[in-house]
């Protein structure tokens, strides 16, 4: 029998800092909101638009994604989509799909002002480092 894929892949910038919460067995849980950009031609005119994707982080690269990404920042996501379902407050039965993320790549440079995930440059060879 042949195996199903599910794989998301995206690159785009997050809306908002991440949300992160903790699980009660003490699992990171990060929440972010990534918009992608796509055009369209209508009317002899390009328009853009945003799509907006819903992602979940997990573990200890939830913490790190929140100490690296901020709103505006640029990042590549590898993950799942995963449907889930809950009853709000007025027992209305709500649907979301989200990626779970597998992987990230931090994609914002030190000079643009944000943070990176890339570590901090070696010292120079000629500086004293105490050991």
């Amino acid at each position: 029998m042949a195996k199903g894929v599910n794989r998301a892949t995206i690159l785009g910038r997050l809306g908002q800092d991440i949300e992160l919460r903790y699980s009660q067995s003490g699992v990171a849980i990060g929440n972010m909101s990534v918009a992608t950009n796509h055009s369209i031609k209508k009317n002899d005119e390009w328009i853009e638009q945003t799509e907006w994707h819903r992602v979940v982080v997990l573990g200890k690269n939830a913490e790190t994604c929140a100490e690296y990404l901020h709103k505006g920042s640029l990042a590549y996501i590898e993950g799942r989509l995963q449907t889930r379902s809950w009853e709000d407050k007025e027992r209305v039965k709500r649907w979301s799909t989200e990626i779970v993320a597998s992987d990230v790549i931090f994609l914002d440079s030190k000079s643009t002002g944000t943070k990176s995930d890339r570590p901090p440059a070696p010292p120079d060879e000629e500086e004293d480092v105490p050991f």
